[in-house]
């Protein structure tokens, strides 16, 4: 008997992020609300508080694993060989967090990085993100394809730096008339990588 109500608890959350993820689907983040959701979902706002704690929550999961599939596919693809096409493999999920600023908080927010709050999974995002990062440049280091005078893991935080500028500059008021990131994203790349 004490499996029960654990399935149910399973299937409830599975509900809530479902809808939620429908939501998001056809309406994008900014239109998600905890009453839609529960009303959808036809449960009690305190169950969704008990399995999420707040809107918030519930976005870094769905939006964590929507990371987690850009990465994935990043990880299945020819490693690049320059830092343009670095950007390239990273237009996907630079398109995907460009999309809204809320996305781009959330994640920035619960990867840790900002010491704020965690959620696993997009913390996992950021550290396999990173890995990936490292692998690339060992190999085009190896290969004569940019320089071999930077440490590995050092230059990896350097782009995931710039990656944070780069999105937050197209957020900015100021500057409206930005390329899209992966493009913003080169001429930062070749400073770092090619000196």
């Amino acid at each position: 008997m004490g499996r029960a109500p654990q399935r149910r608890r399973l299937e409830t959350r599975a509900k809530l992020l479902t809808v939620a993820a429908e939501i998001i689907d056809s309406h994008g983040v900014s239109a998600l609300r905890v009453e839609d959701v529960v009303a959808q979902a036809g449960v009690a706002k305190g169950t969704f508080f008990s399995h999420f704690g707040d809107k918030d929550g519930l976005l870094a999961v769905i939006l964590g694993a929507r990371v987690m599939r850009y990465i994935e596919d990043m990880e299945d693809a020819p490693a690049p060989s320059s830092p343009a096409e670095i950007a390239q493999r990273l237009a996907p999920l630079l398109d995907f967090i460009s999309q809204d600023r809320i996305i781009f908080d959330l994640l920035l927010r619960y990867s840790g990085t900002t010491g704020a709050e965690i959620e696993e999974v997009v913390t996992e995002g950021f550290l396999r993100q990173i890995a990936l990062f490292i692998r690339w440049i060992t190999n085009m280091q190896a290969k004569g394809q940019i320089s071999q005078n930077g440490n590995p893991e050092l230059l990896a935080e350097g782009i995931q730096g710039f990656l944070n500028h780069v999105l937050a500059t197209g957020f900015c008021m100021e500057h409206s008339n930005t390329p899209p990131p992966s493009e913003a994203l080169v001429p930062y790349l070749e400073q770092w990588l090619l000196k």
